[in-house]
């Protein structure tokens, strides 16, 4: 049997790379593409992959969210974050949204097909380079403010939006709610993040992995 493959990164350069490499692997089948973590979520729903190479930071909808929603409505499909950030908190955002397996986008081909083959025997699969750095995260390493706060998916994607520059009346109108319920969602936000600007909530979110890297 074929190992089907969905395709997620929002360059499609990369997409078409990835597609390249993979398809010369004997019983591998790229049976979609997605640019985004939400285009992501529709295709995984639909049919049904064995494996999900997932990009980490995305416009829209990150890889985290994207995880997450996936393991919701597919639970089967194996996710395996391929990215260009060895950071921390990245990488355990998205092992904690439910990824089997993280390598970075500078890895030979040969550790991916590796990885692909890991995870479809039940494994898990992470670069040796970044490997420590997990164990530290799980050791008890320090946080930093607001990396105890507990935020909803809803108020995640809000974060992710004033992340990306855009207004209160753009946020609201992507999300079909009043500027009213965008501002108290913002305040909750940083309330609960413990976080008073702009610029430190960008910053929250690009090193958490709600944002992309501007």
């Amino acid at each position: 049997m074929s190992v089907r493959i969905l395709l997620v990164d929002d360059h499609k350069i990369v997409r078409e790379g990835l597609k390249s490499l993979l398809e010369k692997e004997p019983g591998f089948q790229i049976v979609a593409e997605a640019e985004d973590g939400n285009a992501a979520v529709r295709s995984a729903s639909q049919l049904n992959p064995d494996v999900v190479i997932m990009d980490v930071a995305m416009p829209e909808c990150n890889g985290i969210d994207a995880t997450a929603r996936i393991r919701t409505a597919a639970p089967a499909v194996k996710i395996i974050a391929l990215t260009m950030h060895s950071d921390k908190n990245y990488m355990t955002g998205m092992l904690r949204a439910g990824t089997v397996g993280y390598l970075l986008k500078d890895c030979a081909a040969e550790e991916l097909v590796k990885a692909v083959h890991e995870v479809m025997a039940g494994k898990g699969y992470i670069s040796p380079e970044i490997a420590p750095l997990i164990l530290e995260d799980y050791s008890g390493a320090s946080n930093t403010a607001g990396d105890g706060a507990e935020l909803t998916a809803r108020e995640k994607q809000i974060l992710q939006f004033v992340a990306e520059g855009l207004s209160t009346r753009d946020i609201a109108e992507r999300l079909q709610v009043s500027g009213k319920t965008i501002d108290r969602a913002r305040t909750a936000i940083m309330d609960k993040l413990k976080l008073f600007s702009v610029a430190e909530l960008t910053k929250y979110a690009v090193r958490k992995g709600i944002s992309p890297l501007t």
